[in-house]
């Protein structure tokens, strides 16, 4: 990182003890409630219109608590893809002519890809601004918290109870499209082992976050000339970067982990 990239990068902090919700208690129904509202918040100020012609892709945040662990279930691109593979990413993709809506998208790409169906997923909400991929699409993301097969609205205790684990490997994942996924717990967005600070488009600061141990069978990433949001990170390791970590640092700012 150039030293002017760098002076931009730290001016973005980070507060754990002023989040929103705990990051290392598992989810609950009430910690779900005080999310969607600041996602609900920022969106009053975050609209962006739709432009007409222009390709649109959509997302998943797919919150979820794993052995009782709040975290977010992330995806490693398949190799054999034609674009992105080997990037960590959310699930979703291009929407289609047949998609009802940005959401329908990024919900039929979740089961596409792993098998979630939307029965088992909790909608907080949409965040933005959408940003451009590296592709020309411009994604939108929504935020959802992911339940185990049947159990959505179940869950009738106190407010504060902890909502059900999923367990991956229960996941149907997409071979064509997918090589893994995993859980990232929310605690690793404070980790200073794993954040790396990091400039999206040159010009907006946020976290890149070493996933390199998290993910079965990584034995590092080959990519010499460092293309941004493409393979596994900075010399050889397995990052949450680009696109998919800018994504997740402003949600992070919604939490108000990051300032």
């Amino acid at each position: 990182m150039s030293t002017r990239s760098a002076a931009h990068a730290s001016t973005l902090h980070v507060q754990p003890s002023a989040s929103i919700i705990s990051l290392t208690s598992p989810f609950t129904r009430s910690s779900l409630r005080t999310l969607q509202s600041a996602i609900i918040a920022h969106a009053t100020t975050s609209k962006t219109p739709v432009i007409p012609g222009e390709v649109n892709a959509a997302v998943l945040v797919p919150l979820c608590n794993v052995d009782g662990v709040p975290g977010v279930l992330l995806e490693l691109r398949g190799g054999k893809l034609r674009s992105h593979a080997g990037e960590v990413s959310f699930p979703g993709g291009r929407v289609d002519p047949a998609d009802a809506s940005f959401l329908a998208a990024a919900l039929r790409e979740t089961q596409e890809e792993v098998g979630l169906d939307d029965g088992q997923i909790d909608i907080l909400g949409q965040f933005g601004p959408p940003e451009r991929s590296l592709m020309g699409l411009r994604v939108w993301p929504y935020v959802g918290f992911v339940y185990p097969r049947g159990s959505h609205g179940t869950d009738t205790g106190s407010l504060d109870d902890p909502l059900p684990s999923i367990s991956l490997s229960s996941l149907t994942i997409s071979q064509a499209e997918v090589a893994t996924v995993f859980h990232l717990p929310l605690s690793a967005f404070i980790s200073p082992a794993r954040i790396r600070p990091d400039m999206f488009r040159a010009a907006s600061p946020y976290w890149a976050i070493d996933v390199s141990d998290l993910v079965q069978g990584f034995e590092g990433v080959n990519d010499p000339l460092e293309y941004p949001e493409v393979g596994g990170g900075k010399e050889g390791r397995l990052e949450v970067w680009g696109l998919t970590g800018w994504y997740m640092s402003l949600l992070m700012k919604i939490l108000k982990v990051y300032t």
